[in-house]
C-alpha cells in the first residue's frame, strides 16, 4: 500500500466497532450526520448503498483539511417484512418493536447491509458500494415473549427490532448467508473490496 493508511469508520454502531476490532482492524470513529430517510419506491438494496456512500462522503468532507492516506468504512443495514416487501428500520417506540417481532416471528425474511469505502491516496479519492443479503428465520414467538424481550430494550436500536448477538440470538432459529451482515457488516466481503481497492494484503491493513 506504501504510505501508511488511516481507517476510518463512519459509524457510532458499537456492534461494527466490536466486528472491525475482533478481525484486528484499528478505527477511528467519526459519526456522520445523514438522515436515513428512504426515498418513495427506493428498493432496499438501493437505499442502503445510497445511505452508506452517503454516510461515507460525509466523513469524507469532515476530514478533508487533514494530510495523509485514508480509508472511510461505511454502512447501513435494513430489515425487509416478509410478506409485503416493506423496509423495517428501527423501531420508533416499545409498540413500534412488539409489531416489527410480530410479523418477523415465525417467518423468514432478508437482512440487507450496504456498505461503502473510501480510499483516498494522494488526494484522489475512490469509492465503491456493495449490497449483501442475508436470510434470516426467526422462530415462532407468543405475544408473552415479545413484550418480554421488548422490555429489554435492546431492540430498540436495532433494524427490525431484535439483535441476533445479543439475547435476540435466542430468537434466531437459521441464518442463511453472512452472520456478521445481520449483525451490521459483513466482514468477509468487507475484507476482499479493502483488498481490491487498496492493494494491502487481508492482516496486513494500515502497514507501512
Amino acid at each position: 500500500m506504501g504510505k501508511k493508511t488511516s481507517f476510518i469508520l463512519a459509524s457510532g454502531s458499537p456492534r461494527r466497532i466490536e466486528l472491525l476490532t475482533q478481525i484486528g482492524l484499528s478505527v477511528e470513529v467519526i459519526k456522520p450526520e445523514v438522515p436515513e430517510v428512504p426515498k418513495k419506491n427506493e428498493k432496499p438494496s438501493a437505499l442502503v448503498k445510497r445511505l452508506s456512500l452517503d454516510k461515507g462522503k460525509a466523513v469524507a468532507r469532515k476530514i478533508m483539511s487533514r494530510t495523509g492516506n485514508f480509508l472511510i468504512i461505511s454502512a447501513d443495514t435494513v430489515v425487509v417484512e416478509p410478506r409485503a416487501g416493506k423496509i423495517l428500520g428501527k423501531p420508533r417506540d416499545a409498540a413500534d418493536a412488539c409489531r416489527m417481532l410480530k410479523l418477523l416471528g415465525g417467518n423468514t425474511h432478508a437482512v440487507y447491509t450496504g456498505f461503502s469505502l473510501g480510499f483516498r491516496n494522494h488526494h484522489e479519492w475512490t469509492w465503491l458500494t456493495r449490497a449483501i443479503i442475508t436470510q434470516v428465520t426467526l422462530r415462532k414467538l407468543n405475544s408473552a415473549e415479545i413484550k418480554a424481550y421488548v422490555r429489554t430494550e435492546e431492540p430498540m436500536d436495532k433494524a427490525g427490532a431484535y439483535a441476533a448477538q445479543g439475547q435476540g440470538m435466542a430468537l434466531v432459529e437459521k441464518i442463511r448467508g453472512s452472520y456478521t451482515n445481520v449483525v451490521g457488516l459483513p466482514i468477509s466481503q468487507l475484507m476482499v473490496e479493502i483488498e481490491k481497492l487498496t492493494g494491502a494484503s487481508t492482516f496486513h491493513w494500515g502497514e507501512s
